[in-house]
């Protein structure tokens, strides 16, 4: 549970299955070892824990797990460049029996998959009916694979084109509702048993031992081998509190942001950073990538890439809209109906698979294949997917360890261990809990910084202004925790003072990278709001890097323990942030109730504030000469001060620029209110 608590917390896509199967084989192998010690006196004795672990059925879970990684991958790889062959990405405007054969193919795969197999499992699938020769149902399914494939079909092929000729109703819609069912029915069928399958199987094991008699220590757990029989009422309970978690999880809904953004066919903030790997990746795709494209017929060529066009309705052409959809209805049909038919598969066949990597990996497979990982995003998605897969690892690896520990030390003294550890396990989840809520609510109170949308000059005036509302309320908190944490020495405040001044900045950056999106969206009319926003952007980018430096080295003076500034010097950088304080506040103000005309009284202020801070350089410059001992401190302070006048002076800079365009636009229309 912690485990699982820390991917989800950290937003990263994790396995119950791997989660599980580790942790017990972990507990297992520790005790295991216990026992050998106290038999032979040895400390460890692979062949005698052979004796102990079933290692054969370890490796199979274990290599079933990897091969399902991969298959998955490959197989939602190919389904969706064969579909998007036949589809393209303009498949709305196709011949209508294309989308009923694409509609009778998916369909199809779920009903046998799912339903058919599903039935295999049941108390039912080896009841006999005259009707279909005396035969169960298991062997009927069994004997009648193709026909009952042929005729389903057929079925759904008709049922999918009345569906869209005579309905008229969108079939990759319904395709995506079926698929969502389906793949519900597939994890319930393997993740509702990882739920409740461990107490489950310890509360049945305290049964057997009440009811036989024996003492504890001397009980064989050799009753466990068989099927555990679980009430349906828990398992009714236990899906609902699953999908009530689905539901209001904060945490859940964060996992899935994660897969959604890697797979997105639009372009997204890219969570991930680049690192060795996932270039050496991407390089070596692209040579394999020019060597295919020298190897086929150029004719073959162009009748592929035509069918892998984008058109103007598709996310990525859409890419600076915020609402747009990740990807398209095609590509959430394969997603759907290749993971919910692996999964059942595998599960019919009760081979070991995680259902979050086979989703996971389907859904990146598809991605590849449909082009969303482009030059732009591969080397930021392919890390986001190797920073996943490196973390699986990472779940086996604690799993295996922490739960050996765990089960070694209850076994020192379990009346003892108990209670500390279930102590410790409540306090580590209650501490997940309210740093994960503050971090949220903090988040939520924050404004973040909005991408321009707007087409017109005097649109993009009124989206800028609250996107300069917001950095100026940050800038003046983040300026004002730089000089407390000083004043203070506060270590912790300044660290957490950096951490917002980051962020802070990856956002202005963001707003840079979406530059191009906004120039293209821009009518032919409002061209010159492409240079405004630029000239905003820049200043915003020049504030950002002036506070950035204060930041830094006020977090840097008191990490090295240097000396505490002088109280003069504190009570003068005091002063000097009450002004900014003011002048930020009365500039937020101004932006957010976009009252523009308000800007002109913050600029008359810009001198006298000059002159406030020069005079506060001077009076240090005499200090130094006369009684200062300290270079650190004097360069610290002197820094503060010449980065607090270009901090000035950069917004400055943007209100003048903001003064001039917004007077401008106003101007036009009075003169044509005028006129009329």
């Amino acid at each position: 549970i912690l485990l699982l608590d820390f991917f989800n917390t950290i937003g990263l896509p994790t396995s119950t299955t791997v989660s599980i199967v580790f942790e017990l084989l972990g507990a297992a192998v520790a005790i295991s070892l216990v026992k050998i010690y106290k038999n032979t006196g040895e400390i460890f004795n692979l062949q005698e824990l052979a004796n102990y672990i079933n290692t054969s059925k370890a490796t199979e879970i274990i290599i079933g797990i990897l091969l399902s990684v991969v298959i998955a991958f490959s197989i939602g790889a190919f389904v969706q460049w064969v579909s998007r062959l036949l589809l393209s990405y303009n498949f709305e405007n196709k011949a209508k029996w294309v989308g009923a054969l694409f509609g009778g193919i998916a369909l199809s795969a779920i009903t046998y998959f799912i339903f058919i197999k599903g039935i295999k499992g049941t108390p039912y699938a080896n009841e006999s009916f005259a009707v279909i020769g005396n035969v169960t149902i298991k062997q009927f399914l069994e004997y009648n694979i193709g026909l009952i494939i042929s005729v389903s079909l057929i079925i759904w092929f008709l049922f999918s084109y009345l569906f869209v000729t005579v309905i008229k109703k969108n079939i990759y819609v319904l395709i995506i509702i079926v698929g969502t069912f389906a793949l519900a029915l597939a994890f319930a069928g393997n993740d509702l048993v990882n739920f409740i399958g461990v107490p489950m199987a310890a509360l049945d094991a305290f049964n057997k031992w009440s009811a036989s008699g024996i003492d504890p220590t001397q009980f064989n757990m050799s009753a466990l081998s068989g099927e555990v029989k679980t009430p349906t009422g828990l398992l009714v309970l236990a899906g609902v509190i699953m999908v009530v978690t689905l539901w209001f999880s904060s945490k859940a809904k964060n996992v899935v942001k994660t897969s959604i953004d890697l797979s997105s066919q639009s372009d997204t903030k890219e969570r991930f950073k680049p690192n060795f790997l996932s270039r050496f990746f991407v390089r070596i795709t692209i040579y394999l990538s020019r060597l295919v494209n020298y190897l086929i017929p150029k004719s073959f060529k162009i009748i592929i890439d035509k069918q892998f066009e984008v058109s103007t309705q598709s996310p990525k052409s859409a890419s600076i809209k915020t609402d747009a959809p990740a990807f398209d209805l095609v590509r959430a049909s394969v997603n759907l109906m290749v993971a919910s038919v692996l999964i059942s598969v595998a599960t019919s066949m009760k081979l070991p698979l995680s259902t979050t990597y086979v989703t996971f990996m389907v859904a990146m497979g598809t991605s590849l294949a449909d082009r969303a990982w482009g030059a732009e995003s591969a080397v930021y998605r392919v890390a986001g997917v190797l920073n996943v897969i490196g973390g699986w690892f990472f779940t086996a690896f604690s799993a295996f360890l922490v739960a050996g520990i765990i089960a070694l030390l209850l076994n020192t003294n379990v009346q003892v261990m108990f209670p500390i550890l279930f102590a410790l396990a409540v306090f580590l989840l209650a501490r997940s809990y309210y740093i994960y809520s503050k971090a949220s609510k903090e988040s939520r109170e924050e404004d973040e910084l909005v991408k321009a949308e707007s087409s017109s000059t005097q649109g993009v005036i009124h989206e800028s202004a609250t996107t300069i509302a917001s950095v100026s309320k940050r800038t003046n908190k983040i300026y004002t925790n730089a000089i407390k944490g000083l004043a203070k020495q506060d270590l912790a405040m300044l660290k957490a003072n950096k951490k917002q001044m980051l962020k802070l900045s990856d956002e202005i950056d963001n707003l840079k990278d979406n530059l191009f999106y906004f120039i293209k969206n821009l009518d032919e009319s409002s061209v010159n709001a492409s240079s405004f926003y630029i000239n905003i952007l820049g200043h915003l980018q020049d504030m950002g890097q002036s506070l950035e430096y204060i930041v830094r080295i006020s977090h840097k003076h008191i990490n090295n323990n240097h000396k505490k500034l002088k109280f003069s010097q504190i009570k003068e950088l005091k002063q000097v942030d009450d002004v900014m304080e003011t002048l930020f506040s009365d500039t937020t103000k101004a932006f957010k109730s976009q009252s523009f005309e308000e800007i002109g009284g913050v600029l008359s202020k810009k001198e006298a504030i000059l002159s406030m801070i020069s005079d506060k350089i001077k009076v240090q410059i005499e200090r130094t000469r006369k009684d200062e001992s300290s270079p650190k401190n004097t360069t610290l302070y002197f820094n503060m001060l010449t980065e607090t006048k270009d901090l000035l002076t950069v917004t400055m800079d943007l209100l003048e620029e903001y003064y001039t365009a917004h007077d401008s636009s106003v101007k036009p229309a009075k003169i044509a209110e005028n006129d009329e």
